[in-house]
C-alpha cells in the first residue's frame, strides 16, 4: 500500500493493488512522502467511496479543515459506533466532520445556534442525544469551546441518520418535524400548550414516535382489527374527526399518508389526554 498523496497528519491518499483509498491513522504520513509504504499498523479507517464527486469532497475536506476538529469528529464517530454497536458508512465522516466545522466557526464568531427541533430529538432519539452530549464534552476538553445544547441536538440527528443508513439527512429531520407540527394540532385540541418537561408529553412523545413507526402503511400486521377501528371511531367520533384532518394537513405538509389505524391509535392518545387534564372528549 504506497501513499500516491498526503492529506494532513493523519490521512494519506494510498494505492491498495492499483485501487485508490484514503487512510486514516494518528501520525500515519510521519516522516513519510509519495511512494512510500504506508505502517498498516498505523491505519485506524480505511475509505473507499464509489461516489467521485464526495470522494473529491472527502479528499479536500482534510486538506483544509483543522486536523484538531477532525480527529474530535472521528472520536465522536468511533464513540458513536461503539456506543451503538454498529458500522456506519463512509458518509457520516463526511457530514458530520462538515457540520461540526461550520458550527463551531459560527460559534467562534458569536453567532447563536438555535435547534427548534430539541425537544423532539431529546424525547425520538435518547441514545443518539447521549453521543451528543459525550461529544459536546470532548469538544470542551479538546477544543475549548462549549457548544449549546442545540448543538448536541443536530449531532444526534447526524448520528441517528448515520444509524438508519438513510443517506439522507432529512429522514430524522423529517419525522421530528412531522412530529412537532403534529403536537401543535393535538395542544388545538385540547386547547392548551403541553408542558415539554412534563410526563404527558414525554408519553405523546413516545407514543406518536411508536405509532409511526410500527403501523405504516403496508407493513404486515400493523393494521388494527376492524372492529376495535369502529368502537373507536364511534366513541370518540368528534376526536377522530380533528385526527383525520391533522392527517391531511400532515400529507400536504410532508407527503406522509397516516392510516386508519395510526389515526384510530392518535385517538385514543388525545381522548387520554383529554381525560387526565379534565376535558370532555365529546
Amino acid at each position: 500500500m504506497k501513499i500516491k498523496k498526503i492529506l494532513n497528519n493523519s490521512a494519506v491518499v494510498v494505492d491498495d493493488h492499483g485501487q485508490e483509498k484514503i487512510a486514516m491513522g494518528g501520525g500515519i504520513s510521519f516522516e513519510k512522502g509519495k511512494n512510500d509504504i504506508v505502517d498498516k499498523q498505523r491505519i485506524e479507517k480505511l475509505f473507499i467511496l464509489e461516489d467521485q464527486e464526495r470522494y473529491g469532497y472527502l479528499q479536500e475536506m482534510l486538506q483544509t479543515l483543522p486536523e484538531e476538529e477532525i480527529a474530535v469528529s472521528e472520536s465522536i464517530i468511533s464513540y458513536a459506533e461503539q456506543e451503538l454497536q454498529i458500522s456506519f458508512n463512509e458518509h457520516i465522516h463526511i457530514a458530520l466532520t462538515d457540520h461540526l466545522s461550520f458550527a463551531l466557526e459560527r460559534l467562534r464568531s458569536g453567532l447563536m445556534i438555535h435547534n427548534t427541533l430539541l425537544e423532539e430529538i431529546r424525547l425520538l432519539y435518547p441514545a443518539e442525544f447521549q453521543i451528543g452530549l459525550h461529544a459536546k464534552q470532548l469538544i470542551t476538553e479538546r477544543l475549548q469551546i462549549d457548544i449549546p445544547e442545540d448543538e448536541v441536538g443536530y449531532i444526534a440527528m447526524h448520528i441517528h441518520t448515520a444509524r438508519m443508513n438513510a443517506g439522507a439527512q432529512d429522514t430524522a429531520a423529517g419525522m421530528a418535524a412531522i412530529m412537532k407540527d403534529m403536537v401543535k394540532d393535538i395542544e388545538y385540541m385540547l386547547h392548551q400548550p403541553l408542558d415539554r418537561k412534563s410526563a404527558d408529553y414525554e408519553r405523546l412523545m413516545s407514543q406518536l414516535k411508536s405509532i409511526l413507526q410500527e403501523y405504516q402503511k403496508d407493513q404486515p400486521g400493523s393494521e388494527l382489527n376492524r372492529e376495535l377501528i369502529q368502537i373507536a371511531v364511534e366513541k370518540y367520533q368528534t376526536v377522530y374527526e380533528q385526527v383525520e384532518e391533522m392527517a391531511e394537513n400532515m400529507e400536504d405538509e410532508y407527503g406522509y399518508t397516516f392510516t386508519e389505524s395510526q389515526c384510530v391509535l392518535i385517538t385514543i392518545e388525545v381522548n387520554r389526554l383529554l381525560e387526565r387534564l379534565g376535558h370532555s372528549s365529546r
